[in-house]
């Protein structure tokens, strides 16, 4: 194994660990209903639980490596991140929404992104005790146990996890062999689960952020999938700029498949 690889393997144990306390910490609000104010034009509620579990994460992970820049969905940002090539990328609840509503579909998720693209992520489901973890040239692992993509061909039925509204503009065929997940609130957590095969594909809306993805994305592109625009091409960390256009996360052999059935998106 080489040194980078050694590091970015001794990375994910560390945001691991970091996910899995902050979890816990995230877990202890859970049910309880904490505070909650509102942020984003009173569009997006934070709860007292975010906070905690932000600063464990923070508490832990910048001390380990205080020379990695640092992203978080509930911290300020601060636009030294750009002038480190490797940083942490967090979002202490993924699915806030979900969590304030009793719901167990949320997560932790940190992810480490080296030069842009993401070498370590770690994602924390506590409360259905469940971690999904990859390195850089490792295997995309789930409570320990490798994971891969669906290998469902174009004759089977597909599970798409995709607006009403992005369903309604397939193709009449497509629909007719495709069955439709109801709204999951993590972002993480959806594309974790076309990384286990339980989703054929995820069509993301504009505007995701970095904190949403980056743990997420290269623990499906170690289990055989991709996270792409809808030109195909991948995803870029740590820019000025950290939300996104339209995406789509599938196994690596069929994106362009799916990429096409949402031309109307790309072509206006």
């Amino acid at each position: 194994m080489s040194d980078t690889e050694n590091r970015w393997q001794g990375d994910l144990a560390l945001i691991a660990d970091a996910a899995k306390q902050a979890g816990l910490v995230a877990l202890g609000f859970f049910n309880k209903s904490p505070e909650v104010w509102w942020k984003n034009e009173d569009r997006s509620p934070v709860s007292a639980a975010d906070f905690a579990a932000n600063e464990t994460l923070e508490a832990i992970l910048r001390k380990a490596r205080p020379d990695y820049g640092w992203l978080s969905e509930e911290t300020e940002d601060d636009s030294l991140r750009l002038r480190h090539e490797t940083l942490f990328i967090v979002d202490p609840i993924d699915g806030t929404r979900a969590f304030l509503a009793g719901k167990d579909l949320w997560c932790v998720s940190v992810g480490i992104v080296h030069r842009g693209r993401p070498v370590a992520g770690a994602l924390y489901a506590p409360a259905l005790d469940e971690l999904y973890e990859a390195a850089e040239d490792g295997p995309a692992l789930k409570n320990g146990q490798q994971i891969a993509v669906s290998g469902r061909g174009t004759g089977d039925i597909s599970q798409f996890a995709i607006s009403e509204e992005y369903f309604k503009k397939l193709p009449v065929d497509v629909r007719e062999r495709s069955e439709r997940f109801q709204y999951i609130p993590s972002l993480a957590y959806r594309i974790a689960m076309v990384a286990d095969g339980r989703l054929d594909m995820t069509a993301i809306r504009k505007d995701a952020h970095d904190w949403d993805m980056a743990a997420a994305d290269l623990i499906l592109e170690r289990a055989g999938g991709r996270l792409a625009d809808l030109w195909g091409r991948p995803t870029t960390y740590n820019r000025p700029d950290v939300s996104h256009d339209v995406l789509c996360a599938a196994p690596a052999a069929r994106l362009q498949e799916y990429l096409d059935l949402f031309t109307h998106l790309r072509d206006g």
